[in-house]
């Protein structure tokens, strides 16, 4: 191929051909075992395959090319000849596409540039540590499997990384693979080739329109890694994560997909009638949109749609069964396989071992032994130690071996401590700490240790104060009491040391005294001493530590008997004579190596050796070797298997039965009972040579040292103890052992049992390249939802790139799934050298997973598979048919429940002086206000320093508004009923310009002013809000004036479409000829535009009526009068905050004084100081305000006391929200400030919404607000059930506040619009004389509007009119008794309907989900989480090091399915502050889904879960 580069979008690469496998032999085996999947051989010149994909401009159906087509050969074919090129694994495959010209549909690229595939040729391991797992056979299984799978290809999509945590540069932007294959995909994205939208739901298919976003898109470059399962028709079960999603666009109100408040703001334009709009921006970079209007996501939809596409490939068989009950989801029991295999043989017979011959002249012990050949034979060699290079390095003989151990031994008993108090007397334990190439000075100080009667421990040499499961064995160290180590000069000098050459003491050990035992440190024995040598007795000769699956270390312990024993059970064995030198080492690579001279034997340190193979005289006779199938072993059944069958597990025996020893093998959980012959179990040994106990733990000793197995019948064979050894196995033909595993490598997943060894094994031998180090991988299982799940975590090789990992990785799912048909739960690689390493340089296990738990093992990459491995989920809800609402007000009345509704007090009956009541019109108020107590002040506004800025008497308010007033009449010549935009900063102007508006007779508009910092995405929501609400002109300061005709603006907006612009910093001096009085209080007064948290912009009209009988409400519910003061710090442009920041001192006449929330972010202690100064008994704050105080004043509140902050005065603090209240917030501020005097009580929150600004608010009187706690899964079910505090899935629900006067309160259904009874969830609806009057909206869509303005019960009450408030919550009479006396009615509010996903047929709500992973890992300081497509995204903020970032993934993934049963889609981890949050302090979920769909949030890493 010629080396010129085609376009940009054009890449290809090609699989290289060029075999590297040259042996004959090795050919033909290879083509002997893969033969059966290949259907035609090989090629001879290697020709390159070229895997092709054409990709169609939008719009254009798409096909699959056969031959004709492609031009280059069959797909199949090709299919076919790649995994020739796959040959046993020795390189990887790349696939590459190339596109198709967008501007040309019809034009094909011919493929041009190979990438050199020569750097992607594996390097063979050399020598490599643990080649335990290695195999020929096993790697060929394994590359056949993967050959197998390339037939149907799968896509994974590839995790997102930013570049700061990439270490090598990786392909420029790495993009998701193939989102489909090749002709074997029928119907993967669409059900007909032709493309065309179905109408089976009246709306465009959704996945015909992803389908069309990607392969439309022109980012969506692709490269090939592939996963998901296969072999003998193990297909994963997969959830069905697609439904059809109805895409429609909502008339009204319009869609605001943008951030708003102090983060930037993006609107869409109002339709127009013409259908054109303009595409929303999210930042600042544009959507694509197709042609039917439907924005197109880059790549990261692109991705999605690949993982939706894959997940919805054949999924494993469905449960037959489901347990559901009423109220607990039941989790899927996991029915057994009625095909599986069972064992079929007979019971086994316990195998015995042969007679341990008693020669007569064997020593009684090993001491006598080692005087004996010291004082007989003392030149003789006992221990030569080697080189590297096998040269001899020294040799002990016995006599230096016996005199040396008798100094040892004389030493520790007598050189240490005093005379009257020795250190160390018989019967002590004493720790060895020897290097493991100094075998002499070990053998020295072990035979001193039993000459002297003291017990030696050894341990390994501990490299670092904080090794690996040092700790632990420390613990062994302290509870077996040893205060001496004994140690080599070499090693003595290599321990830490402190400054002062102290050994520092190692984290959980006792304090040690260190002893050299090398010769020139010992003093020689006087002429008289001489040990105490006996015969082999009971006593403890030593300890050896045994490490667990889940790290603690326990110290087996071995008697004298057992310990002599052995080594004549070995000798025997062995066929070992005097002076015979046995020396495995010297069997290495040499020639003419018989294969059965190499034997393993197996061992456990229970039951020291096991079994052991026999020497033999016939070289004919083989070794016993067994190919056993893996599907049986993973139900610990023996079935013998073809080695032409991929899933085979290869054993060898390890010899047979010690001598002197029986063996038997039982079942591995439960009662000890006997195996049949064609089943797995634990190996048990009943002999002498065995431990006896684990130190000190004597229940442990009971359950491993004393098991008796029994037969069927549960009669013991035996009345000797057995051993159980640790290992699984059995016992073949011929007495010959296999082992299979070990116990402690068992995972049990789904009642099928895997070896973490089996499964290290396949995945070292998918590709063995340099992508992972061979002996650094971990295999664990840990608990998630009910079963054990696997995690395989490995060491990746620092010169790997991205792309090389990720393909190894998802190379290694198909493989364990192709040969063990498990899923694997989540697959991690962690930079070289990183993994907890165990004193002799493997990897920890326990610690790994410990790290891996706690989300501290910083993997570089991650790839979690929940899709594919949990398949024990509740059974979805189906939805009942619904019942009649007769039904269901028939069987309230009969189990005498109470229909849910509650009001607050009647505004008629409440007899008070309010003389504000008798005028219609709030401007009428003003004006009385401003003619009896003119120099009442009304309003103070407070700068950051807390001084006062600006104040407002009711007569220079009055007079401010007439100028504004003529301003309004004789510059805009406005007519009556025209509308006004206010565009001001928090302020005294903004009121000023407010009553303006009403004297002059035109309907004023709050609109948030732009950012100065952030133009481009504040500037257009402003503009779009002064377009919808049809403002005639536009009023505001001269500073913003400039702004919204400043160059910066012109960029973010089109400046020659605002309408008259207003600057009232320059006022006429003349009164207004008369002030307007509206004809009819029905009439407008003002609009109440507000974006909501799902992006939608709404406003409300709010009459002069409803005006009126809001502040009424507000006054008699907080008890307000002209001398009271109330502190607000809350943004004046929407909902309640708007109402108490204008309105409430105008209509009650207290003083209110202001403090703007922008100010708290330089001074955070300035509201709370001024309702401190001003001794304020009533304030109203947000969820932001109260967030900043509790993060910014935490550590300041002893300061803030000496400063004299006194909050005792405080009778409510009440949060303005429209959401259900957070209550673990509320509560930490009220215990935070509870040292500066804030009752408790005082904190509470109110509830409002569009269609009525405010429906609860806590007021003066009545009970203290009440907390519930309900059943979560409940919930789900739109159930309520109150449950015990503290009891599992419980949430603490807080009452938003008392219902107001006026208002009235009843639970429907949101489907049957029937009423519900008490303690029932339904959608609150709301009649009350201040509801709004209707949506504002550019449509006049009056459909929308009459539903949520003006609904009615289905049954019942049906004359009633009611609002809807679009929100979940019940109702529930409580013990408490109101201010007049009744029962009270307590509101809990759950969350808004909008808002709720639905998932697996039930409702979730975001907030709970987001309280989970809050919880998950200290590093997350947010969470948001939406739907996409159904599949669930969550969002997570990462306080800490990139490094963590990943560490979240599986954290976050875990702690959703275990507490709400839900798998996560897809994890993205992004910085501080990217979630965008409204000024109310709420999360804006959806303008975050499409900053995240547009690739906009500049992630640092998104994992797609599989």
């Amino acid at each position: 191929f010629s080396d010129s580069s085609l376009e940009d979008h054009t890449e290809l690469h090609f699989p290289s051909l060029a075999g590297d496998i040259t042996q004959k032999g090795y050919e033909k085996k290879r083509s002997k075992l893969i033969g059966a999947y290949l259907p035609q051989p090989p090629t001879a010149n290697g020709a390159a395959v070229v895997r092709c994909r054409l990709q169609h401009s939008e719009g254009a159906p798409r096909r699959t090319f056969r031959s004709a087509h492609i031009g280059v050969c069959d797909v199949r074919e090709a299919a076919a000849r790649e995994r020739v090129a796959s040959t046993a694994g020795n390189r990887p495959l790349f696939y590459f596409r190339f596109g198709v010209d967008q501007a040309l549909p019809q034009e094909r690229r011919a493929p041009v540039t190979p990438s050199s595939a020569s750097r992607y040729h594996r390097r063979r391991s050399s020598g490599s540590r643990d080649e335990r797992y290695r195999s020929d056979v096993h790697t060929e299984a394994v590359q056949a499997a993967l050959a197998k799978h390339k037939e149907r290809k799968m896509a994974v999509p590839m995790p997102s990384k930013r570049r700061s945590l990439v270490v090598q540069t990786s392909m420029d932007a790495y993009t998701p693979p193939d989102t489909s294959s090749g002709s074997e995909d029928e119907g993967s994205v669409q059900g007909d080739s032709q493309g065309t939208p179905t109408s089976s739901q009246g709306s465009i298919n959704m996945e015909h329109w992803i389908s069309q976003a990607i392969h439309g898109s022109t980012t969506s470059t692709t490269s090939s890694s592939s996963t998901q399962s296969g072999g003998s028709g193990a297909a994963h079960r997969l959830a069905d994560v697609m439904a059809q999603t109805h895409i429609e666009n909502h008339s009204a109100p319009p869609d605001v997909t943008t951030y708003t408040s102090e983060h930037s703001i993006q609107v869409e334009r109002p339709q127009g009638s013409t259908g054109s709009r303009t595409a929303p921006k999210y930042g600042n970079a544009e959507l694509m949109e197709t042609g039917d209007g439907v924005p197109v996501s880059s790549r990261v939809s692109a991705k999605i749609q690949q993982l939706v596409n894959t997940l919805k490939r054949p999924k494993r068989p469905p449960l037959r069964e489901f347990f559901v009950d009423d109220f607990e989801e039941l989790l899927e029991v996991q029915q057994p396989d009625p095909n599986q295999p069972k064992p079929e043989g007979a019971q086994m017979l316990a195998m015995r071992g042969e007679q341990l011959g008693v020669v007569t002249n064997w020593p009684p012990s090993l001491e006598a032994a080692l005087q004996r050949w010291g004082t007989i034979s003392p030149k003789a060699p006992c221990l030569t130690t080697m080189d590297t290079n096998g040269k001899p390095l020294y040799i002990l003989t016995y006599g230096k071996l016996w005199t040396r151990s008798m100094k040892v031994a004389y030493s520790i008993l007598h050189k240490l401590g005093t005379k009257q108090e020795p250190m160390v007397r018989p019967g002590d334990r004493v720790a060895l700490v020897f290097p493991n190439n100094d075998p002499a000075a070990f053998m020295a100080a072990f035979y001193g240790c039993l000459l002297a009667e003291v017990v030696p421990v050894p341990i390994e040499v501990p490299l670092t104060r904080k090794d690996a499961g040092s700790q632990q064995i420390g613990f062994l160290l302290g509870s077996c009491g040893v205060t001496v180590a004994l140690t080599s000069d070499a090693c003595h000098k290599g321990l830490p040391k402190s400054p002062t050459g102290e050994i520092p003491q190692f984290k959980g050990w006792p304090k040690l005294l260190w002893f050299v035992t090398e010769s020139k440190h010992l003093s020689k024995p006087p002429r008289d001493w001489f040990p105490h040598i006996k015969d082999a007795n009971n006593d403890t000769a030593y300890i050896e530590y045994k490490t667990c699956k889940d790290g603690s270390v326990l110290g087996v312990t071995v008697t004298r008997t057992a310990l002599l024993t052995h080594c004549q059970a070995l000798t025997q064995a062995c066929g070992y004579t005097e002076g015979g030198v046995p020396d495995p080492d010297s069997l290495g690579p040499c020639k003419g190596l018989r294969q059965e001279v190499i034997c393993p034997c197996a061992s456990s340190p229970e039951a020291l050796t096991v079994a052991i193979r026999r020497p033999t005289d016939d070289s004919n006779q083989p070794p016993g070797r067994g190919v056993l199938s893996m599907h049986g072993l993973t139900y610990g059944v023996i079935r013998v298997d073809s080695e032409e069958k991929l899933s085979v597990l290869t054993v060898q025996d390890v010899g047979l039965v010690m001598p002197g020893a029986i063996m038997c093998s039982v079942k591995p959980d439960g009662v000890p009972q006997l195996c049949r012959t064609d089943e797995i179990g634990e190996l048990c040994v009943c002999a002498v040579a065995t431990g006896t106990s684990y130190y000190g733990l004597s229940g442990m000793t009971k359950n491993t040292f004393e098991v008796f197995p029994m037969t069927s019948s549960g009669a013991p064979i035996s009345e000797y103890p057995f051993i159980r050894t640790g290992l699984l196995g059995f016992v073949g033909p011929g007495g010959l052992v296999f082992v299979v595993g070990k116990m402690d490598g068992l995972m049990v997943v789904s009642g099928r049992r895997h070896n973490a060894d089996d499964i290290v094994a396949t995945a070292l031998a998918v590709e063995p390249m340099k992508f992972v180090y061979r002996g650094r991988i971990a295999v664990f299982s840990v608990t998630v939802l009910h079963d054990e799940r696997i995690v395989i975590v490995a060491e990746q090789r620092p010169d790997s790139t991205e792309e090389d990992s990720f393909q190894w990785m998802s190379r290694v799912l198909q493989a364990i799934d192709s040969i063990h048909q498990v899923g694997v739960y989540c697959l991690a690689l962690v930079p070289a050298n990183t993994l907890p390493k165990t004193p002799l340089g493997g990897i920890h296990l326990s610690e790994t997973k410990q790290l891996f738990l706690e989300g501290s093992l910083h993997p570089c990459n991650v790839l979690m598979c929940p899709h594919t491995c949990v398949t024990n989920l509740p059974k979805p809800r189906q939805k009942q048919p619904e019942i009649g609402p007769a039904s269901v007000m028939v069987g309230n009345l009969v189990s005498g429940k109470r229909i849910a509704q509650a009001s607050g007090r009647d505004l008629g009956q409440i007899e008070d002086n309010d003389q504000a009541r008798k005028f219609l019109f709030l401007s009428e108020v003003l004006q009385w206000r401003a003619q009896t107590t003119p120099d009442h002040v009304l309003y103070t506004l407070l700068n950051c320093r807390g001084a006062i800025a600006n104040s407002l008497t009711c007569v220079q308010l009055h007079k401010r508004a007439e100028k504004i007033a003529v301003m309004l009449m004789e510059r805009g010549h406005l007519q009556d009923g025209d509308h006004v935009a206010l565009v001001y900063p928090p302020g005294i102007d903004l009121i000023a310009a407010f009553y303006g508006c009403l004297y002059a007779g035109c309907v004023p508009i709050t609109v948030r002013p732009p950012h100065p910092q952030n133009i481009a995405t504040t500037l257009p929501t402003v503009k779009m809000i002064v377009e919808v609400s049809r403002s005639a002109c536009l009023m505001t300061t001269q500073l913003i004036c400039k702004l919204l005709r400043s160059r910066e603006a012109a960029a973010a907006v089109d400046v020659r479409t605002w309408p008259l612009i207003l600057d009232t910093d320059d006022l006429p001096k003349k009164r207004p000829a008369q002030i307007c009085k509206p004809c009819n209080p029905d009439t407008l007064a003002y609009l109440d535009f507000s974006v909501s948290t799902t992006g939608m912009l709404a406003g409300v009209k709010m009459s002069h009526a409803a005006t009126s009988a809001f502040c009424r409400s507000i006054k008699l519910q907080c008890e307000l009068y002209p001398s009271r003061e109330v502190a607000i710090c809350l943004d004046p442009y929407c909902g309640l905050g708007f109402v108490l920041w204008c309105l409430c001192s105008v209509y009650s006449g207290h003083q209110s004084i202001l403090i703007p929330p922008s100010e708290l972010e330089t001074n955070p202690a300035l509201w709370l100081l001024a309702v401190s100064q001003y001794k304020v008994r009533d304030t109203f704050c947000s969820y932001s305000v109260m967030e900043l105080c509790t993060k910014g004043l935490g550590s300041q509140t002893e300061s803030l006391k000496a400063r004299g902050l006194d909050l005792s005065r405080v009778r409510t603090c009440v949060v303005v929200a429209e959401e259900r209240p957070r209550i673990a917030l509320t509560q930490s501020f009220s215990k935070l400030f509870k040292d500066l005097g804030l009752h408790p009580r005082a904190v509470s929150t109110s509830f409002g919404c569009r269609v009525n600004l405010a429906i609860c608010l806590q007021g003066t009187s009545g009970p203290d607000p009440t907390t519930v706690y309900v059943d979560m899964r409940a919930l789900r079910h739109d159930r309520v059930r109150l449950v015990e505090r503290g009891s599992p899935h419980s949430l603490p629900l807080m009452e938003s506040g008392k219902i107001l006067p006026g208002v009235r309160i009843i639970i429907a259904n949101p489907e049957t619009k029937g009423p519900l009874g008490d303690s029932h969830l339904g959608e609150i609806w709301v009649h009350s004389a201040h509801n709004a009057s209707g949506y504002f909206t550019i449509y006049g869509d009056e459909s929308l509007q009459s539903d949520h303005f003006n609904s009615r019960l289905s049954f019942g009450d049906t004359q009633t009119i009611w609002a809807r408030t679009g929100y979940l919550g019940f109702l529930r009479r409580t013990e408490l008794t109101d201010a007049n006396g009744e029962r009270h009615d307590a509101l809990y509010v759950v969350g808004a309907l909008d808002e709720a996903m639905e998932l697996r047929g039930m409702r979730y709500h975001p907030i709970d989900i987001e309280t989970s992973v809050i919880r998950a890992h200290k590093s997350v300081t947010e969470c948001a989480v939406f739907t996409w497509t159904n599949l669930l995204v969550v969002v997570v903020e990462l306080d800490g090091s990139e490094q963590e970032a990943l560490d979240l993934v599986p954290l976050v993934t875990n702690v959703v399915l275990e507490e709400h049963y839900l798998i996560v889609g897809v994890v993205v981890v992004v910085d501080i502050g990217v979630i965008p949050i409204n000024s109310r302090g709420e999360k804006q979920r959806m303008h975050l889904r499409d900053g995240f769909l547009a690739d906009q949030l500049d992630p640092i890493y998104v994992a797609y879960n599989m």
